[in-house]
């Protein structure tokens, strides 16, 4: 069975919300952590609940909201969701107010939202949405957790138009810690130019991904999900890609487009060059993390790149990794690890 792609959304540091054009006015930042570009949240929620909602959960419920209107869907069949972190804004407030207080009269409404799976909730809540309803919590692999139930359930005929994405939001209190254990680079530095410092750490990021999966084919359609997995530690990353492509009868040769999680560190971005160099040496490259920063679900931003190249026909320069690239972008690996421990691919196919 096919799994398609029917729409995305995706709120990141760049203009990537909204018709405001396929990252062609790419926004330069100096530090070491990217906020996101908030979009008009009184479009997608109702002003009296946006004082009441933490960053993250107005990014999550206005990018599934933008999915869903770009797919023209107004009730999804399910809805999953993968975060790491959650509502870390709730749950740093709760937090502080247990020590400020004394741990008494604690006000619930930062506990209530502190949860992990409160914007699945949320958006389950506003659309009125009695579906299967899930978050998964899978450290760098939550979205491509979510991913895969998504695609089981479509497999299984279990539901149909499933919303799936990612969220993340960075908050000065995890930034800091983040920062101390290494993560994050200790010198500001510019994101466009974040490949040529060779150092150590990345630049922060945060955001919100969506897409709507599936099964019925479509010329509306961004691209086909042509396949999907995610290994642990792995020692030979080289051979499971391999056997990968291999799974769905393709080879490295048929690859027009790798985009890669590249970030900047170099004790992660080795692993990439390595790759690169041995399998797709002839391949077109292309990165993002310069564009959104690194977090846990930044793949969800690789994603909704790689549906939006094969559906529009146009690879963004400000992604490209190397001069000679093919005018055609049928398919697309993506090649995303966090920290080294969380390996994911996808493969992206036009329709």
């Amino acid at each position: 069975m096919k799994v398609y792609i029917r729409s995305s959304a995706c709120i990141s540091a760049q203009n990537t919300f909204g018709n405001q054009g396929f990252l062609t006015d790419v926004v330069e930042y100096e530090g070491t952590r990217l906020r996101a570009i908030e979009p008009d949240y009184k479009k997608f929620i109702d002003p009296k609940q946006i004082r009441r909602m933490s960053h993250v959960i107005k990014m999550g419920v206005s990018a599934a909201k933008e999915c869903l209107i770009n797919g023209n869907v107004e009730m999804p069949g399910a809805i999953i969701t993968g975060t790491a972190f959650g509502c870390m804004e709730d749950t740093v407030t709760f937090l502080t107010r247990i020590i400020e207080q004394e741990e008494e009269l604690l006000p619930p409404t930062a506990f209530i939202q502190s949860t992990h799976n409160t914007v699945a909730a949320q958006i389950a809540l506003m659309l009125q949405c009695h579906a299967y309803n899930n978050t998964f919590v899978h450290k760098g692999m939550s979205f491509e957790s979510a991913l895969l139930d998504a695609t089981m359930l479509l497999i299984e005929q279990e539901a149909d138009n499933i919303l799936v994405g990612g969220t993340e939001e960075m908050v000065d209190t995890s930034f800091t810690v983040l920062t101390r254990l290494g993560l994050y680079k200790r010198e500001p530095v510019t994101n466009l130019s974040l490949y040529d410092h060779n150092t150590k750490g990345t630049i922060g990021g945060e955001g919100a991904g969506f897409f709507l999966l599936t099964d019925k084919a479509s010329a509306d359609n961004q691209a086909e999900l042509l396949g999907h997995t995610f290994f642990y530690k792995p020692t030979d990353v080289e051979k499971r890609i391999t056997a990968f492509l291999y799974e769905h009868s393709l080879t490295a040769a048929d690859i027009d487009l790798v985009i890669t999680g590249k970030n900047g560190d170099t004790r992660n971005d080795a692993v990439y060059t390595q790759v690169c160099d041995s399998l797709f040496k002839n391949t077109t490259l292309a990165a993002y993390k310069h564009l959104c920063g690194e977090y846990t679900v930044a793949s969800t931003f690789a994603l909704w790149l790689a549906a939006n190249i094969v559906k529009k026909g146009v690879v963004p320069k400000a992604v490209l990794q190397t001069p000679e690239f093919t005018a055609t972008s049928k398919k697309i690996l993506l090649y995303n690890h966090y920290q080294n421990k969380y390996h994911s691919l996808m493969l992206v196919s036009a329709i």
